[in-house]
């Protein structure tokens, strides 16, 4: 994992994104920019969802591994706007994507005032799609690390979030907020994901895909455009 190292609290804010798959150690990455903050003395607030209540319980950021710092639980972008102190330099705010379509807008004018500004959520949803407003906030952010995990099916990189109820795929009607841990969720891959209800859709894409194409064009290193000797 890199570090980011520019911002010195000079008033040149930004946002920064550690985003991925669920197990992949995204709240142990922003743990660790946190205290790597709190060392060089930088005035920092931490909050986090309300809606996330594992682990060392709703006022703590916490990682699978047991590791965590205090923070503010808020259930909404306008609570957490309401709650920054002015002087504070960084802004750290975990899974993120529980969060209303406002924050986009919190966190942009806080990096504008100045602050550095760190994120971390989830950005795929059990069906594979965005989650929440973490597509706007990952299009916005000056950094972005995509952390994977490991396939528990295959052992290959995990990119999705696979729902289990009762140790079979959840079906994509399913809510799209559940709370959960190892008993829930597992990474997966995208070979290895699956959403059942999607199926048909899914299997009628591949079918055109995988047909004759009326006119394909191919290119080979034959296709390459060479200059004049």
């Amino acid at each position: 994992m890199r570090d980011v190292t520019l911002y010195q609290g000079d008033g040149q804010g930004w946002i920064e994104v550690i985003t991925g798959v669920m197990f992949s150690g995204k709240s142990e990455e922003l743990i660790r920019r946190v205290r790597r903050a709190l060392i060089a003395r930088r005035r920092v607030q931490v909050f986090k969802s309300a809606l996330d209540d594992r682990y060392h319980g709703i006022g703590h950021v916490s990682s699978h591994d047991g590791s965590g710092v205090t923070a503010m639980p808020v259930r909404s972008s306008r609570e957490l706007a309401e709650r920054i102190h002015p002087l504070t330099q960084v802004v750290a705010v975990d899974e993120v994507q529980f969060l209303d379509d406002g924050i986009v807008e919190v966190l942009s004018v806080l990096a504008d005032r100045g602050a550095r500004v760190l994120v971390a959520g989830i950005d795929m949803d059990f069906r594979g799609e965005p989650f929440g407003p973490m597509a706007e906030i990952l299009a916005r952010a000056e950094t972005v690390d995509k952390l994977h995990a490991i396939c528990m099916v295959c052992g290959a990189s995990a990119t999705r979030n696979q729902r289990l109820v009762d140790g079979e795929p959840a079906p994509y009607e399913s809510p799209v907020v559940q709370v959960g841990g190892h008993e829930s969720y597992e990474a997966r891959c995208r070979r290895c994901h699956q959403v059942p209800s999607a199926t048909r859709d899914q299997t009628s894409l591949l079918d055109l895909l995988q047909s004759e194409p009326a006119e394909a064009v191919v290119l080979t290193i034959d296709s390459l455009v060479r200059k004049p000797a």
